[in-house]
């Protein structure tokens, strides 16, 4: 299988990103470019994906992105890290439950490794936890499908400001909070990229 991995090190522009990922798609379904899985942070940014409502929007004063992905509103920012994919599902069965399936099973599966119990839910997609005997969202994700290439991504919780949650209903669910690892467990981080990344890929 052959999926270029891009890791950017510093945080990249959300616009820029999104305008990456369109290209990469259209080289894509042209043959001129491989399948990519790309790992970076975003500066600050609220962003609403296709199903979004302005009354989930709290405090009216922030700048939100409209954004072609599905899902609804949420944060992106410093400590929080995103998994960006263009990736060929009709080389997969064009089966696009599956492939969100896999997304959630390597999340779940990699948080394992660093003794985490989480879970999917069918009816609020993303990937659970729970904290203080409340189910909290650790992970997020959207995806879009365009002619059977699916974009976007997903976006895990690590050690970000969880008070900028505050301002927006994330992902229109009223009654969950948001979780990030830290304050799950405090350890050391540092090899969950790696880890999620490789269990990405043997999953893909």
């Amino acid at each position: 299988m052959s999926i270029e991995i891009k890791i950017s090190k510093k945080p990249v522009d959300y616009i820029k990103a999104i305008n990456f990922l369109e290209k990469r798609l259209e080289n894509l379904q042209n043959g001129k470019s491989k399948e990519l899985i790309w790992i970076l942070e975003h500066n600050d940014v609220y962003t609403a994906g296709s199903r979004s409502k302005n009354e989930e929007i709290l405090d009216k004063k922030i700048e939100v992105i409209r954004t072609n992905r599905g899902g609804k509103i949420t944060w992106h920012g410093k400590g929080q890290i995103i998994f960006y994919f263009v990736i060929d599902l009709s080389k997969r069965n064009k089966d696009i439950r599956k492939f969100i399936q896999t997304i959630e099973n390597s999340i779940i599966n990699t948080l394992k490794i660093f003794k985490i119990n989480s879970h999917s839910d069918r009816k609020n997609i993303g990937i659970w936890v729970k904290e203080k005997k409340k189910i909290k969202k650790i992970a997020a994700i959207g995806i879009r499908v365009k002619k059977w290439i699916a974009y976007h991504g997903f976006s895990l919780n690590i050690n970000n400001d969880l008070k900028k949650y505050n301002k927006i209903i994330p992902c229109g669910i009223k009654d969950k909070d948001v979780a990030n690892l830290k304050s799950l467990k405090n350890i050391n981080y540092r090899n969950l990229k790696k880890v999620l990344l490789e269990n990405l890929i043997k999953n893909l």
